[in-house]
């Protein structure tokens, strides 16, 4: 459907409905951060830049949001602290005229037609409210639904939310409270969007339209039967006339996320990844790690990422379910593990995977070690690896993986995405392919968790007495048992 088709004059028997535009890669033709910064630069504001700013910019300009990247957007209101509203205000003013420059070009039809109707034109942002407030007045919009910072009596920020992080469901809550608030409602509203975490927004609405989609976006959009428009090209004209947008080149939705898997979108842990040249460049290839967090499987990705090769993950369903990880799991080709099933269709799908040629990753152990087991030098794995390997006669490919636990422990239910002051650091280092008999599935197994453990730091490989901080952080959420006596759980199971 075409923009200047799509809204439809409001009637006098219905509720106001309201049009609510998302800004960066809806409305801009990129995004706004490079903008500000570099306006809170020139006006003093900053001091410092970011490490990898520019590449965490073009890879939001590339595949839009990513929780790190909204990770520091949510930590900046602590950065903030001190600085003078009035001072922010007149930065922003100051380049407001620079991002009405980046309006799509068509964007202006679905304001006219929307002032048309009587829909009141609002902006919903994860941005600042004082950063695009003078852009929104420049372009008329009728008001503005943005995280705000609140300000103490010096008129200097204070560190702190005025209301919600409008980001994901805390945007859908901002925009709801809003409409409440102006006799707005949402079925006869529309929203438009790029992003996958807009989801529930653009759910809430009854108009929803996607606007040059992020990858996930093209797969929601599919999914719900939700309108896709491009508002860089006039109404009506036809896809096939213009450059392509990433989500239509045909590429492999894997391929691309792990082409643009970077340590840097990871702020909140540092990376010292070595021997990739073990891993094949072509054929098949298991690829085995330990296990000792969630935060694994980002590990995994980094290493399979400098390959240039696509990959099958094999894992437990939990994986996938876990925040933040489950995407990365997906993206690399998941293969769910229903433990307790006994179903042996996971091992045919990745069997068939490696005839095909493919990597295919995974974590013999099963799970993650708890208690005492967890600091036990001599790691023990389950059959699936040496089973994989004896059916196909593919390489198996260790990896010693370390310091993850330090990001996402045990206890946690999600990483600490904070940390990106002093973030721990992560190895993974990979080894030769291991030599296995391919005739005793057990005999393998303690061979292949022998070459693991040999690629994991010195006191990996040492005994070790944890306090008893250390022995909780092992722990799932809500343990009830002994931790002391986690030694006799069989690999695999929780």
């Amino acid at each position: 459907m075409s923009p200047s088709k799509q809204p439809h004059s409001a009637s006098t028997s219905e509720p106001r409905g309201a049009a609510f535009f998302d800004l960066d890669r809806t409305l801009l033709a990129g995004a706004s951060g490079e903008v500000f910064s570099s306006a809170m630069k020139a006006a003093g504001l900053v001091s410092r830049t970011i490490p990898g700013e520019k590449l965490l910019f073009s890879l939001f300009n590339t595949i839009g949001e990513t929780l790190p990247s909204m990770a520091l957007a949510r930590q900046a209101v602590v950065l903030a602290r001190g600085k003078s509203r009035s001072a922010v205000q007149t930065a922003a003013q100051a380049v407001a005229q620079q991002l009405a420059d980046m309006v799509q070009p068509y964007a202006g039809v679905l304001f006219a037609e929307h002032r048309a109707a009587g829909r009141p034109i609002v902006l919903a942002t994860t941005t600042p409210y004082d950063l695009v407030k003078p852009f929104a007045d420049l372009l008329g919009f009728d008001d503005v639904v943005a995280t705000q910072y609140s300000t103490g009596a010096d008129g200097l920020y204070d560190g702190t939310l005025s209301g919600p992080f409008v980001w994901s469901s805390g945007k859908l809550a901002a925009v709801q409270n809003w409409a409440d608030y102006h006799g707005v409602d949402m079925p006869n509203s529309f929203a438009y969007s790029d992003s996958f975490y807009d989801t529930p927004l653009l759910a809430a609405v009854g108009h929803p339209f996607v606007v040059n989609p992020d990858p996930r976006m093209v797969l929601m959009a599919a999914a719900r039967r939700w309108p896709v428009i491009h508002l860089d090209v006039a109404p009506g004209t036809s896809g096939a006339s213009r450059v392509p947008s990433i989500p239509n080149v045909g590429v492999e939705i894997q391929k691309l996320a792990l082409a643009l898997t970077h340590p840097l979108m990871f702020p909140y842990a540092r990376f010292d990844i070595s021997g990739v040249e073990n891993i094949p460049a072509t054929g098949p290839a298991i690829v085995c790690g330990n296990h000792r967090s969630y935060f694994d499987v980002a590990a995994m990705a980094l290493v399979i990422a400098k390959t240039g090769r696509t990959v099958r993950f094999l894992g437990k369903k939990e994986v996938f379910d876990a925040p933040i990880i489950g995407q990365i799991a997906s993206a690399m080709g998941g293969i769910r593990v229903e433990r307790g099933t006994g179903s042996d269709e996971p091992l045919k799908a990745a069997a068939e995977a490696l005839e095909a040629g493919d990597i295919v990753a995974m974590m013999p152990q099963g799970t993650i070690p708890r208690g005492m087991a967890f600091f036990d030098p001599v790691l023990k794995g389950r059959w699936g690896a040496a089973r994989l390997a004896a059916m196909t006669k593919a390489p198996v490919i260790p990896v010693g993986i370390w310091g993850t636990e330090k990001v996402w422990p045990r206890n946690s239910r999600l990483p600490n995405i904070l940390n990106v002051l002093d973030p721990p650091l992560v190895t993974a280092n990979v080894g030769a392919p291991v030599a296995l008999s391919r005739r005793s599935e057990d005999a393998d197994t303690r061979r292949l968790m022998k070459a693991i453990s040999a690629l994991l730091p010195p006191e990996g490989r040492a005994k070790y007495v944890p306090t008893d901080d250390e022995l909780a952080a092992t722990l799932p959420p809500g343990y009830e048992g002994d931790p002391r006596a986690e030694y006799k759980r069989r690999p695999g199971r929780d």
